[in-house]
């Protein structure tokens, strides 16, 4: 492409692709290899599932002091900071010897990933001459992180659960050195923020709305994510490949969907439907009669999410605070704070109700998104210039939808 012609500073923009690549996929990563641990460390569903709660919850609370701190010392060092934060963790991790250890060092893989997606967008955008060709790399890597994380996981997993630790830990270290050595704080200082500031968009009605629907759906996205690979039962390269597939559903969902359906039928109505789908998904695999059935329901769940996550970032952003930094702190504290109990609750459930509570539960608490788009979906579209079928047009929409947003509105 030509935008690859004019572009200076492709070694940088590529690196922090990268690194935004590996950052998702260590998220996923450990799927495959959960049901090993817990059985070489002797730990139970839920405590095993406090990989995943440690990681989200220490994510979510670091995103608002990450998101601060980039007022007092610019992008790049909270970037660097980050990056060198998960290639410690992720090191220590293949080196951890009992589930407490583990999951600290989980926590500390969260904050530093906080602060890495607090900042890389801006130094990205800030690198690239073409801006749509870098949001749309950036794109395309998570989308392949979560795709390509449980294939690497469960690929490595069968020599021993301590090698994607490993390997991730290699590659951050690598591109912790470039990060030092490429990256560059954009020409304009961030402007200095307080905590409060982070909260404003909550005095936001429509802020708050959507902050409702995607609390319950971050919920579910880690029941899905955290709980389904004890729920299958697999081995490590089986699983690995199962998650391979619900990670292509959700990358498919992200890159081609998401944003096309967007541009027919706007975003809020396109996020109604997803998550439909991705309650029927629940239930399919609440009730479903064996394993070939629960991946055809994990990849049609992936494809909700991925269409669903296409867009819900373009919506705060929409009905949020002008200063995108706000928006996005505040956004992030809703959807991982809420995400943050599903693993250890799903657990418990598993083990004291039975294995398909979890996504009955799940079920029920997207029941609660559902119910809140349908009634007050209005308002976030009235924020965003959009229509909604099921409850009054706007002539604004064509105009909105007519123009070639897409993912720009994510930086």
């Amino acid at each position: 492409m030509a935008a690859h012609r004019d572009e200076p500073n492709k070694t940088a923009i590529y690196a922090t692709a990268l690194t935004a690549f590996f950052a998702i996929a260590g998220i996923a990563i450990v799927d495959p290899i959960l049901p090993v641990i817990g059985h070489e460390i002797g730990a139970s569903t839920w405590q095993i599932e406090m990989l995943f709660t440690a990681y989200v919850a220490v994510m979510a609370l670091g995103m608002v002091p990450a998101t601060v701190a980039t007022g007092r010392f610019g992008y790049k060092k909270i970037l660097v900071a980050g990056v060198g934060l998960v290639a410690v963790a992720a090191i220590g991790a293949a080196l951890a010897g009992s589930l407490l250890g583990l999951s600290l060092l989980r926590g500390l893989w969260g904050l530093g990933n906080a602060m890495f997606f607090v900042t890389a967008m801006v130094l990205l955008v800030s690198l690239a001459n073409d801006r749509g060709w870098a949001v749309e790399l950036y794109e395309t890597c998570l989308g392949l992180g979560f795709a390509l994380g449980p294939l690497l996981g469960g690929l490595l997993g069968q020599i021993s659960w301590r090698v994607p630790f490993f390997a991730c830990g290699l590659f951050m270290v690598g591109a912790l050195v470039l990060s030092v050595l490429k990256l560059r704080d954009p020409a304009e200082r961030p402007a200095p923020l307080r905590y409060r500031e982070v909260f404003a968009p909550f005095r936001r009605p429509a802020f708050v709305v959507l902050s409702v629907i995607i609390a319950a759906y971050n919920f579910v996205f880690f029941i899905v994510l955290g709980y389904t690979p004890i729920a299958l039962g697999l081995d490590v390269v089986p699983l690995g490949l199962v998650f391979t597939g619900w990670g292509v559903g959700l990358a498919f969902g992200i890159l081609v969907v998401g944003h096309r359906l967007a541009h027919r039928i706007g975003a809020v109505q396109t996020v109604a439907i997803a998550l439909v789908v991705l309650l029927a998904a629940l239930v399919g695999l609440a009730t479903s009669p064996g394993t070939t059935a629960s991946v055809v329901w994990l990849v049609l769940a992936g494809l909700a999410m991925g269409v669903t996550n296409a867009n819900v970032t373009d919506l705060a952003l929409g009905v949020g605070d002008p200063d995108r930094r706000v928006t996005t702190g505040a956004f992030n504290l809703v959807r991982w704070g809420f995400a943050a109990p599903a693993p250890v609750v799903s657990g418990l459930l598993a083990e004291h109700v039975g294995l398909a509570a979890p996504f009955w539960v799940g079920a029920g608490v997207l029941v609660v998104g559902v119910v809140t788009m349908l009634v007050l979906g209005h308002r976030i579209a009235d924020g965003v210039g959009e229509r909604v079928l099921w409850r009054r047009w706007n002539r604004a929409a064509a105009q909105v939808e007519a123009t070639p947003a897409e993912a720009m509105t994510e930086l």
